[in-house]
């Protein structure tokens, strides 16, 4: 058997004890868990386990393009309870409905979501993703008059509200003197034009336009601009 002869050092080679090893991975955990100037935690290790007991919510979804509701529920799970830097979580999420046509979606789409949640940073984005899926047939209207694109989006916006509760998600709003005034020019044009759709069920005018940012068929036109009674959005700033 012959020998080969290594003229060169060998270099980044090294021999770890168990000691050291669980040094490491400790060393490993923590660093995942990095927190923001508030102290509240932003990041979850992979590895974390599901606790036997999570709180949770669920949200029934009552679309016009199914007999059947669907009901979203999400579980959070709650990081450093009962220190100053406890943080509420989402945890895992799962959907329900008798409707059996989308199983195999809403399972994918559950263990996915639930995946991202437990991997923990800014999920956040799982809301936008959600709300831009358009369903080639055709959205719906919800009662009140706002539109959803599918069903898929009505989800996102489902976590949306979920991760707003939670305090994961600031809600978009408008100041005091933005809301007195859309309520006053709203009051105004009630009082010009009455509503003559019973069936659309909406608080907005007869007539409005859909609204670009907010999805809402509210968008009439007040002092020379198309203005949203809903969100506030005016094309004139």
């Amino acid at each position: 058997m012959s020998r080969i002869k290594i003229e060169k050092k060998i270099v980044k080679y090294r021999v770890q004890k168990p000691e050291a090893e669980k040094s490491v991975a400790k060393d490993a955990r923590e660093a995942k868990v990095r927190k923001d100037g508030g102290g509240k935690v932003v990041w979850m290790h992979e590895k974390l386990e599901r606790p036997e007991v999570l709180i949770g919510s669920t949200y029934k979804i009552k679309t016009p393009v199914s007999d059947h509701a669907m009901y979203l529920t999400i579980n959070d799970i709650v990081l450093n309870e009962g220190t100053e830097h406890e943080h509420r979580r989402p945890f895992e999420i799962f959907i329900n409905s008798k409707n059996l046509d989308h199983f195999q979606w809403i399972v994918a789409l559950t263990r996915i979501i639930s995946a991202v949640f437990r991997k923990g940073g800014n999920v956040a984005f799982l809301v936008e993703e959600l709300k831009a899926v358009f369903d080639p047939r055709g959205g719906y209207w919800q009662p009140g008059g706002k539109f959803m694109p599918s069903i898929v989006a009505e989800i996102g916006y489902v976590i949306e509200r979920h991760l707003q509760a939670i305090g994961i998600m600031q809600k978009p709003g408008m100041d005091e003197s933005q809301r007195a005034l859309i309520a006053e020019k709203k009051k105004q044009w009630e009082e010009q034009h009455k509503q003559l759709d019973a069936l659309a069920q909406s608080s907005y005018p007869d007539g409005a336009q859909l609204c670009a940012k907010c999805n809402t068929a509210a968008v009439v036109m007040m002092d020379g601009c198309m203005t949203c009674l809903s969100c506030g959005d005016s094309k004139c700033g």
